[in-house]
């Protein structure tokens, strides 16, 4: 992650530094001046600043400038899921400590370790850039971190009521459904002109699982959002939490499986790795999820259509918001393009799967 502000900068519009201060000498936490402020870029809308203080180093995650409704509530559910995965083998940034009230900084926050790594997606360091086994290995790390988030019993580390599990998969494509028809209310937006739209809702509810067990998901599981250890293809971290729930954790394989690149490197415009010659096949990750778990892989594909299906309609949604004047245009006619991407994916799984 690579520092893009000065302190003054995050002083004034961002953190108040004094108060933070304060709040942490409350909290016990090691005093002294706060140093080294400085944003950092991470891929995504939510803030993360890393500072000094005491001869300890912290990154602090908050909502962005221009928060949204439910972003407070989102940054103590983030908070939560990292507080109960302390101890268990799932790679994930460690929780310090974390502020539920917005009173501080005008936000929710939390502070936790930094993780030293890089994202695939911004450029592969040596070794991982000249050798293919090594690009091979980061995909397996990926399929083994998703498969121990999937082992991790969310009531015993207390997320009993984190989600609502019950019916979890029956209301997924109607909730995504009614998500879409209402970007219509937008001024401006044309409407969804997504080709197979209602055929992959129909097969979608005409397949659903029968059977399956609840657990952690984290909800957006992509290259995108991991980090990898500079020196070896070991997983770091898997890094933003803001989906997370209590779910079927097979979604997050086929979240990965959506989102996976094909074998010449090209994928939906979700995420890209340079170069791509190495990393391990669909049926590859599949097969190595396999053995990290004790859960029935037989509905694979459907959870992959879904995960296309899902996201498909999240990217739409910014399309909408840019069509009404309320997002780039360049960016929200990118992600069209990228749900388009995705729908077609889904139907070729389909028609694979007949």
């Amino acid at each position: 992650m690579t520092p893009t502000a000065s302190q003054a900068s995050v002083e004034r519009e961002l953190v108040d530094i004094g108060r933070l201060a304060e709040w942490m000498d409350g909290a016990g936490l090691a005093a002294g001046p706060i140093e080294s402020a400085a944003l950092l870029a991470g891929g995504t809308q939510n803030i993360l600043l890393r500072f000094e203080r005491g001869g300890r180093a912290y990154v602090l995650r908050r909502p962005p400038r221009h928060k949204r409704a439910n972003n407070d509530e989102t940054m103590r559910r983030e908070a939560r899921v990292l507080a109960a995965l302390a101890g268990t083998d799932v790679p994930h940034p460690a929780l310090i400590a974390a502020c539920a009230t917005t009173d501080v900084i005008g936000a929710s926050f939390y502070l936790m370790e930094p993780v030293d790594g890089f994202n695939p997606t911004t450029g592969l360091p040596e070794p991982y850039a000249s050798d293919p086994e090594v690009r091979h290995a980061v995909g397996l790390a990926m399929v083994d971190g998703a498969a121990a988030l999937g082992r991790v019993d969310h009531r015993a580390v207390g997320l009993g009521d984190f989600g609502k599990p019950e019916g979890f998969l029956e209301r997924q494509v109607e909730r995504w459904r009614s998500q879409l028809e209402g970007y219509s209310q937008l001024a401006g937006y044309p409407g969804p002109e997504i080709p197979g739209v209602a055929a992959v809702a129909a097969w979608l509810d005409a397949n659903r699982p029968r059977e399956w067990r609840a657990g952690i998901m984290h909800g957006d599981y992509h290259l995108a959002n991991v980090m990898f250890a500079r020196d070896t293809p070991r997983l770091a971290a898997i890094v933003d939490w803001e989906m997370s729930t209590i779910g079927d954790p097979l979604l997050d394989l086929g979240w990965l499986l959506a989102t996976w690149p094909a074998p010449d490197g090209t994928g939906t415009g979700i995420v890209g790795v340079q170069p791509w010659q190495g990393f391990p096949t669909e049926a590859e990750l599949i097969e190595r999820y396999r053995r990290g778990t004790t859960r029935d892989l037989a509905a694979i594909d459907w959870y992959a259509v879904l995960a296309c299906y899902k996201l498909g309609i999240v990217l739409e949604g910014t399309h909408a918001r840019a069509c009404a004047g309320k997002a780039d245009k360049g960016v929200g006619d990118l992600l069209h393009l990228t749900t388009l991407g995705l729908f077609e994916r889904a139907q070729q799984r389909i028609r694979k799967a007949a």
